[in-house]
């Protein structure tokens, strides 16, 4: 499949199996989603995970001559290593050398060179992280951010991912009118703490979204919402238990089949079935989360991330940039903007 022109940055040496497995995802996505890769590390480790005589067509090695560890002080490592990878992989999009990045190495570091490179988009404060989550209603997921980059949020931050939730789920998820919802301990308009009693009524009143109400941590699954918001404490807790529990149910499954040669034909006619939960299931499917609020594309993956995640993420990506999410987010605030003035 030739180039379709999209253009993607990734990081070859974030995250726990980079690069072998970064590369593994990378090349894969090369052939069967036909975008050009630009794998960002040591060129002799890249070169070293890549198959014996890999064909460079749509696949350039940008060098970079650091790194930075899970354990490094993400704003700190961020300026300090001016040549790390995840910096050399944003630079690459600041000057439209790529059309968007993807890294499943230090998720801080991701973040804060994004906001050192590409810097937010106007009218936002807070950038947020979005992440799909599968519901009980196949072929309908959810968009919860934000999982991870506020751990504190203001009311008008929650509007801000509310607007981003939306345009993201409408554009990219193919989401008609998406419902959005803010997540609280109640589904009545008198519930919660001062940010979300605030936040709600800015929601109700916002003209730009389709606001449905409280969602209650029932409701996150259920399918009755495309767009759930809420601050990063909260977000991520939610992001690491329900991979947990997605975990979980794939492990009793496994366990619990019968085993012996009645087992074995039992699975092997369950086999489609066992498939098609496995993809509503699990985190790997997804691939990444995007980073949204900055001057660009940037998806951001788990550190644990093996070659079908990075393939999922690299998808994802291009279908941000096929979707033209980042300019409709810069036309929508450029309205918003024009009627506050």
């Amino acid at each position: 499949m030739g180039s379709t022109g999209v253009r993607i940055a990734i990081d070859a040496m974030g995250g726990d199996h980079a690069p072998n497995e970064i590369v593994a995802g990378a090349l894969r996505a090369r052939e069967e989603l036909g975008v050009k890769i630009l794998l960002v590390g040591d060129p002799q480790q890249i070169e070293a995970a890549m198959p014996p005589k890999t064909n460079m067509v749509d696949l350039e090695i940008v060098s970079a001559e650091e790194a930075i560890a899970m354990d490094e002080e993400p704003l700190n490592a961020v300026r300090r290593k001016r040549k790390a990878s995840i910096n050399v992989a944003m630079d690459l999009v600041k000057k439209q050398q790529a059309d968007a990045v993807f890294s499943a190495g230090h998720s801080g570091a991701a973040m804060a060179s994004a906001l050192l490179r590409l810097g937010r988009l106007p009218g936002i404060d807070r950038p947020a992280i979005g992440t799909v989550f599968p519901t009980i209603k196949a072929g309908k997921p959810v968009l919860i951010l934000d999982v991870g980059a506020n751990v504190d949020c203001r009311p008008k931050f929650l509007e801000q991912f509310a607007v981003m939730g939306s345009i993201y789920s409408q554009y990219v998820l193919g989401t008609e009118e998406p419902k959005i919802g803010l997540l609280n301990i109640g589904e009545e308009d008198t519930k919660g703490n001062e940010v979300v009693l605030r936040a709600h009524q800015m929601l109700k009143e916002n003209t730009q979204i389709n606001f449905t109400g409280n969602a209650e941590g029932r409701d996150i699954l259920s399918g009755e919402f495309d767009v759930i918001v809420c601050d990063g404490f909260v977000g991520n807790v939610v992001l690491k238990f329900a991979e947990a529990v997605g975990g979980v149910i794939l492990q009793i499954l496994r366990e619990e089949l019968p085993q012996g040669l009645h087992g074995q034909i039992g699975t092997a006619i369950l086999k489609p079935n066992l498939k098609r939960v496995k993809q509503r299931m699990d985190h790997a499917e997804h691939g990444g989360a995007l980073l949204l609020g900055v001057d660009g594309i940037c998806f951001i993956g788990h550190g644990s991330s093996q070659a079908p995640s990075i393939f999922s993420a690299i998808r994802m990506a291009k279908e941000a940039v096929d979707n033209q999410v980042l300019q409709r987010l810069q036309s929508q605030y450029q309205i918003l903007q024009s009627e506050s003035d």
